[in-house]
């Protein structure tokens, strides 16, 4: 309904807000120190770049663009094949009244209390962390919750727990150290609920809350993959991913001998190994899972 579209505009500047009076009021300066020494060693590997203006209008520039971008894929693909592989596996086969069940409160016919809306503004981003639910599949689930009577609160911080995943927190991780990727965690767990309890709160006041909708409606798998503007920007984005590698050959075709030698000598962490198989029997799984719906 469009409460929840509001919601998330609202909740937004919320979440927002709120991050920035507890970094204000919480972060550790001995904390933001070692974080930006640790951004700043990776920083300092970075050849000089110019301006933005020369950056757009220069080959180099978007070489670099290039780079950068292939770079940030490099970094995020096994955690993103992974986080879509168990999000799909747990829309599938997972019943909803597994998720309803751990929301206290949610189906009853009575308004749920102060105490029942704030565990279920907890067990939603909880729920989701365990689960790599994050942006690619916490919508669908969402609206199985909505559909079960869900408090609006429990939902907008279901919504909002895509900030409070595993594969955000190891990215986050790699760029700031594991301790300041668990406060940024924590900032943001405390940051959803706040919000998501002001926006219940709020439209309550303003008798906006919307009314659980026991029919809804599941979009149907031949409905998922339709041709729209979707298909048409996923095709335009893909073909600007495209010409982006190429520039990015390119690039590596000039400095190869540096870039081998700089990646040839760095060891890959026992870590990302593991991953990588795991992302590697994740894609193994989606591909098998297409060749049987291809044969249904």
């Amino acid at each position: 309904s469009w409460q929840f579209v509001v919601g998330e505009y609202l909740g937004g500047c919320l979440l927002i807000l709120c991050t920035w009076l507890i970094v204000k009021l919480t972060l550790p300066a001995k904390l933001e120190e070692a974080a930006r020494e640790h951004v700043g060693g990776e920083e300092e590997e970075k050849e000089d770049i110019p301006d933005w203006k020369e950056r757009m209008t220069s080959r180099k520039g978007w070489k670099l663009v290039a780079r950068q971008y292939f770079m940030e894929w490099g970094m995020v693909w096994r955690d993103v094949t992974f986080g879509f592989t168990v999000a799909g596996i747990i829309s599938a086969f997972v019943p909803a009244e597994f998720f309803t069940t751990l929301f206290a409160g949610a189906g009853s016919e009575s308004d749920p209390s102060f105490a029942q809306v704030l565990l279920q503004t907890i067990v939603g981003p909880l729920a989701a962390f365990f689960t790599f639910i994050g942006s690619m599949g916490n919508i669908p689930l969402a609206s199985l919750l909505y559909a079960n009577g869900v408090s609006f609160a429990g939902i907008m911080a279901f919504i909002f727990s895509d900030l409070v995943v595993f594969p955000v927190l190891r990215i986050s991780a790699q760029y700031f150290g594991w301790k300041m990727a668990f406060y940024i965690l924590a900032v943001f767990l405390v940051s959803l609920i706040a919000s998501a309890l002001v926006l219940h709160y709020g439209f309550s006041f303003l008798d906006l809350l919307p009314q659980g909708n026991t029919s809804a409606e599941q979009v149907k798998p031949s409905e998922r993959f339709a041709i729209d503007y979707t298909l048409f920007l996923n095709l335009a984005f893909l073909s600007i991913t495209g010409l982006l590698f190429w520039l990015k050959l390119m690039g590596d075709q000039k400095d190869q001998g540096h870039e081998h030698s700089h990646h040839h000598h760095k060891k890959k962490k026992w870590s990302d190994q593991l991953l990588t198989g795991i992302a590697c029997i994740s894609g193994v799984w989606v591909v098998i899972g297409l060749l049987l719906n291809l044969r249904a």
